[in-house]
């Protein structure tokens, strides 16, 4: 046998899953085909608020190959408690039941469903569905019910309510030398993943649902139609293999799967429901966020006081909640500290996580008031935020489990060349072009879930993993076939990982950056566990070459069991498996968090440095040049790991001078719902992107050290865009996001 082999984490090896996406061999929701599948158009209200007088389905059944348009009059009975509408990641109130009733609460709200035999000839009699509608006056404008708001209900899974307000914020920011007090603003934001939402429902012979769906959640969404159509979960299977990009949008069930199947149930037969590009606008969004940031610091920067209110919007039937505020109490040293977050209600979808949720628009506000006091000061932006630096979390009075933040400032800057910066604006400038330079911090929370994962070794010296988690771009079969492949030494083609199964061992949702941390350390324990049976076989086997050795003495590399210091005494785990009289050796394990995390606070960082250039008669910015230094704990693939902070890092630009959902208010509609009128960043958008990995060891956060990196790339970008355009122009917008009009 060969010496041991090198060790898998911390490869950039490449993703497993890669050749069947780029071949088309990875099939989504919507392209599972079953005999005699028909397929569901959902039809859309166009009023926001109002009562159906009537519904028109006579055109539509009249045409052959038609077979049922699904209303509130005929819709079958369901579940009747909100408990069993209730997903995992429900936020306290009634969630939305579809075709519940004549009530329209929202606009875009699905109230038919038309099924027939061809997708074609469903979106043509959709078409001939007519509707009227008793309408009553909407009300979608956040600024205009600002006084409306309230404290959210508690309720939605992991949501913490501003801590109590510290010292005498107030107080100290009247008395502060040097004050900052501005309010900012970012709008609604869509998902806009490529893979539109959509699930197929197979009816099988014995009534039993096998159920492909665009979600990051099969148990989740398991769980949810088993509870409202009152069924075994054991007759329902959901399958997830491949997502089209979520980043949230399939945390919760979306309408399309109750509708299709409910549609399955009734007819009796398999039913397809995809939602068009226009109906992707109609359930969870980002919210709009209105913030007033107050700062007071003393000559020398010093923070004397914080100040951070929150304004956003939600459903009136359910209190969506984010951590918006928290993080201005976190992220640097100061004794007097108020934060408050409240949300109005309106008559639009409940909002819904989007990537880092919360974070990414309270730090943008706050990140964007200390660029603002900086400048103030006549201070370095970086040198103000070093003079805060905050070694404990204040909120909490819990010390970090680990916080390698400076490290990430000055390797962000040294690369970016931060040093060179002069500090008024308009000071840099190419030809006609003002250049700008900016900078912001990010941090994003870090959390265990429970998770299990099963594992299966094959006496050939293959291995089968196996949890519930989805994979929606991240690269988690890629990253979960490393943990396993490491832990037993054998090569990543020889293991294979399943996940997006409903029948397999649980999972929490794929949300949070938790998954690594969640579901690779059950992945890791499992596969310890099979190392250590494997290891006893092998020191059982007569006259074993590992007799008497300690487990920490060997290494597993290349399908066997070496003594570390002498590769020559070995033992294959073929061998080991024989001595154990099997042919394949399966363990399953639940991993939980430790209780010594609730000890610490557990938080990722990072520092992203930004070049601006802005045509000085246009007010065209374009981002040049951006460094992100990250402290995400252990990285195990940095491949798969850098795009993720490249994706991040685009969203973020994106957010800062593209992205915006338009309301008109008059209609309580939202007006560019399609891809050509909801702007995102373009490859002429995106510059160079320089990602840096801080070097950064936690013992505390799971056994892996690993904090995950899906939320912090895009944390802090949105607000560095902003002080860079800023210090290109000397003209400061405090409102998302940033467009020419607003800077000429």
């Amino acid at each position: 046998m060969s010496p041991p082999s090198p060790k898998h984490l911390g490869r950039p090896v490449s993703r497993v899953d890669g050749p069947l996406k780029v071949t088309g061999r990875a099939k989504y929701a919507g392209e599972f085909h079953t005999p005699d599948l028909t397929y569901g158009v959902v039809v859309s209200s166009t009023i926001a608020r109002g009562r159906i007088k009537s519904l028109d389905t006579a055109a539509a059944l009249a045409l052959p190959g038609v077979l049922h348009v699904f209303t509130h009059e005929n819709r079958p009975s369901t579940a009747w408690f909100d408990r069993n509408y209730k997903d995992d990641d429900a936020p306290a109130g009634s969630p939305f039941r579809p075709l519940d009733g004549a009530d329209i609460v929202y606009s875009g709200q699905p109230i038919a469903l038309v099924v027939a035999e061809t997708f074609e000839l469903a979106r043509h009699a959709a078409s001939l569905v007519r509707v009227e509608y008793k309408t009553q006056e909407h009300e979608t404008d956040l600024r205009a019910r600002k006084h409306k708001s309230h404290e959210p209900a508690a309720g939605k899974g992991g949501y913490q309510p501003p801590p109590k307000p510290r010292g005498h914020a107030d107080k100290a920011l009247g008395q502060a030398p040097v004050q900052v007090d501005a309010e900012y603003a970012s709008p609604v934001e869509h998902h806009n993943p490529m893979e539109p939402h959509a699930s197929t429902v197979i009816h099988e012979d014995d009534g039993t649902l096998t159920v492909y769906d665009k979600t990051q959640g099969v148990q989740n969404c398991q769980q949810y139609v088993s509870k409202i159509f009152k069924l075994d979960p054991a007759t329902v299977r959901v399958r997830s293999p491949f997502v089209g990009g979520a980043f949230g949008s399939g945390l919760r069930p979306q309408y399309q799967l109750f509708l299709a199947v409910m549609a399955a149930r009734e007819l009796k037969r398999s039913v397809r429901v995809t939602l068009t590009r226009q109906q992707m606008f109609t359930f969870g969004h980002r919210p709009e966020t209105l913030h007033r940031v107050a700062l007071g610091a003393r000559e020398d920067g010093t923070l004397e006081s914080v100040v951070h209110e929150a304004t956003a919007e939600t459903s009136r039937f359910e209190d969506y909640c984010e951590v918006v505020v928290n993080w201005s109490g976190q992220l640097y040293q100061c004794d007097n500290v108020r934060l408050e977050y409240k949300v109005v209600p309106l008559d639009q979808y409940t909002p819904l996580d989007m990537r880092a949720p919360g974070a990414v628009l309270g730090i943008y506000a706050l990140e964007s008031a200390m660029d603002e006091l900086a400048h103030t000061l006549g201070m370095c932006p970086l040198a103000l935020r070093l003079k805060n630096y905050a070694e404990k979390d204040q909120n909490t009075g819990n010390a970090f489990s680990s916080k390698e933040l400076k490290a990430c400032y000055s390797q962000g800057a040294e690369r970016f060349g931060w040093s060179r910066r002069t500090h008024a604006p308009r000071s840099m400038r190419e030809g006609k072009q003002l250049v700008g330079w900016g900078m912001a911090t990010g941090s994003w929370e870090v959390n265990q879930q429970p998770a299990q994962a099963r594992a299966v070794l094959s006496i050939d010296g293959s291995l089968t993993v196996s949890s519930a988690t989805s994979d929606i771009g991240t690269g988690t079969y890629t990253v979960m076939t490393q943990i396993a492949a490491d832990v037993l030494g054998l090569p990543v083609e020889a293991v294979t990982f399943k996940l997006g199964d409903s029948s397999l061992p649980m999972s929490p949702l794929e949300g949070g950056s938790w998954t690594v941390s969640s579901v690779g350390s059950a992945v890791q324990q499992v596969c310890e566990k099979l190392r250590d049976q494997l290891f006893t076989w092998a020191r059982k086997l007569p006259k074993s070459p590992l007799a008497g050795t300690e487990l920490s003495e060997v290494s597993f590399a290349g399908g066997g069991i070496f003594v570390t210091e002498n590769p020559e005494r070995s033992v294959s785990l073929t061998e080991a498996m024989r001595y154990g009289d099997v042919l394949h050796l399966e363990e399953q394990v639940t991993s939980l968090p430790s209780p010594a995390q609730k000890k610490y606070t557990m938080a990722s960082h990072s520092a992203v440095f930004v070049e601006v250039k802005v045509d000085e008669e246009l007010g065209v910015v374009k981002v040049t040049r951006v460094v992100s230094a990250i402290a995400g704990g252990r990285v195990i693939n940095p491949k798969t790991a850098r795009s993720q902070i490249l994706g991040g890092v685009v969203w973020g630009i994106g957010m800062a001078l593209h992205e915006e959902t338009f309301l008109d208010q008059n209609l309580g509609r939202f007006m560019n719902h399609n891809l050509a009128e909801y702007h995102v960043p373009v490859n002429a958008d995106v510059p160079d992107i320089e990602v840096l990995f801080v070097e950064e060891e936690d013992t505390i956060v799971n056994p892996l050290g690993a904090k995950g990196l899906g939320e912090i790339g895009i944390v802090g970008v949105a607000a560095a865009v902003a002080n860079a355009i800023f210090h290109a122009t000397g003209k400061r917008v405090r409102e998302l996001p940033i467009t020419i009009d607003k800077l000429l």
